[in-house]
């Protein structure tokens, strides 16, 4: 098992420096599977990361399309949302193995629903609600 670290992140300032701080660590094929609640920050996460990649474009969920695919960065950004997924099965039937291994970043929202067909080396963030309004918790694999 991997060592968790803990990030208290304590409004959303705290989540851009993370994710622009994670964006720079990134290379090619990288895999971040956001896993968290309803309303814990996935999304927002996700445009931090994007903007930290250089990302021009505005990001929104990807919920109905499954994968939306932004060019525009340093590395190309797949952003995914599996929520509507029936199982793994169904997110390897669209490709995404291919996306993972094109040359980008790959960042998936509800990856707990698919864990079994990630990459080894999937950057894992858990996404958890703090004791005060606007806190989160992330606990990282990484």
């Amino acid at each position: 098992m991997r060592q968790m670290r803990e990030v208290l992140i304590k409004n959303e300032e705290d989540t851009k420096v993370f994710g622009h701080r994670l964006a720079e660590s990134l290379t090619e094929n990288a895999v971040v599977a956001l896993i968290g609640d309803l309303g814990t920050g996935k999304t927002t996460l996700t445009k931090y990361i994007a903007e930290g990649l250089g990302v021009a474009e505005t990001i929104t969920s990807p919920t109905f399309t499954i994968v939306c695919e932004y060019h525009s960065g340093r590395l190309p950004l797949y952003h995914f949302d599996v929520y509507r997924l029936e199982n793994a099965d169904d997110l390897f039937e669209i490709g995404a193995e291919e996306y993972f291994y094109a040359g980008g970043v790959s960042v998936i929202e509800w990856a707990d629903q698919v864990a079994e067909i990630l990459p080894d080396d999937t950057k894992c963030i858990f996404i958890e609600y703090g004791e005060r309004e606007g806190e989160r918790i992330y606990k990282c694999t990484f």
